[in-house]
């Protein structure tokens, strides 16, 4: 549901509002993820990216009997998941971006504002790879969605899944951090 969902009808109120509302949603992921349930127990010395400022997790994608582990940026809250990797112009082979879904969900991105190349893997409910959007096309305005509901999407350097044989049904392998409550 969008803010505008919330407002009283008054006529020409959505006609004022829809290019506000349209660049506030513009960068947003479809079925972006809600900004992630608050629990007790914070993990206060973890790693924080030097570019996003995003904490910093290990995931893993277990392909046959090869393992790879990726340093991955922990896209948490909503603001994170619109900005993404938006404006970033390298990503290397061993980083990763995470976007969790508190709600398992269907999942849709785009390459908006985005100048490099992506491999985004769409992680179902089992765990596994339902699908992947392979090097996608920078700055492109479509639409990529995933196979039936996502418990997360998982964004690295475009072309690498082909490189390293990832492929749907491999496991990714990941332990969120628990968020401090407010």
């Amino acid at each position: 549901m969008t803010m505008i969902d919330h407002l009283p009808f008054k006529p020409g109120l959505l006609l004022r509002l829809a290019p506000v509302a349209l660049l506030a949603t513009a960068c947003t992921p479809v079925g972006a993820a809600e900004d992630p349930p608050a629990t007790q127990n914070a993990q206060e010395d973890s790693a924080k990216h030097p570019i996003s400022g995003l904490e910093i997790i290990d995931v893993a994608i277990v392909s046959g009997e090869t393992r790879h582990v990726f340093k991955t940026e922990l896209a948490a809250s909503a603001e994170a998941q619109t900005r993404g990797l938006m404006f970033r112009t390298e990503l290397a082979d061993d980083e990763a971006m995470l976007f969790p879904s508190y709600v398992p969900q269907t999942r849709s991105f785009w390459m908006r504002n985005t100048p490099i190349s992506l491999d985004i893997i769409f992680v179902g409910t089992d765990g596994k790879i339902s699908n992947i959007a392979e090097r996608t096309e920078p700055y492109s305005l479509e639409s990529l969605p995933s196979e039936g509901l996502a418990s997360a999407v998982f964004e690295v350097r475009g072309g690498l899944t082909e490189e390293l044989g990832i492929e749907p049904g491999d496991a990714v392998e990941y332990q969120l951090p628990e968020i401090p409550a407010e």
